[in-house]
């Protein structure tokens, strides 16, 4: 959840902030915004939700490398702020997401036995 917030709020003040706001600025905003439809799901232990979550979260972590670049290359420190803390958001989420999986096949596992 605390992902899907900060693509949602960065996301804003991204397109809200700039003198030519791009429409290609609001894709995190309406990612988070499909994350946080998700969350309900991830709650309930949904398995396809959990893997949609997870490589939607991916896709975004790499998808802001491109954008970061430009932002380097502008010498815009304001972007650059905002999209490294987005990717960090990424991260910390895919890391979760990732130990999460683990934890349940260890359970699952250990249940079998």
């Amino acid at each position: 959840m605390l992902n899907a917030v900060v693509l949602i709020l960065l996301g804003l003040w991204g397109y809200l902030g700039s003198q030519t706001p791009s429409p290609t600025a609001l894709i995190p905003v309406f990612a988070g915004i499909i994350l946080l439809s998700l969350i309900r799901g991830l709650k309930a232990g949904n398995r396809v939700i959990a893997h949609i979550s997870v490589l939607l979260t991916f896709v975004l972590l790499i998808a802001f490398i491109k954008p970061l670049t430009g932002s380097i290359g502008r010498a815009d420190n304001g972007a650059i702020e905002r999209i490294v803390i987005m990717m960090i958001a990424c991260a910390v989420s895919m890391v979760y997401f990732i130990r999460s999986f683990i934890a349940v096949r260890k359970a699952r596992t250990k249940a079998g036995e």
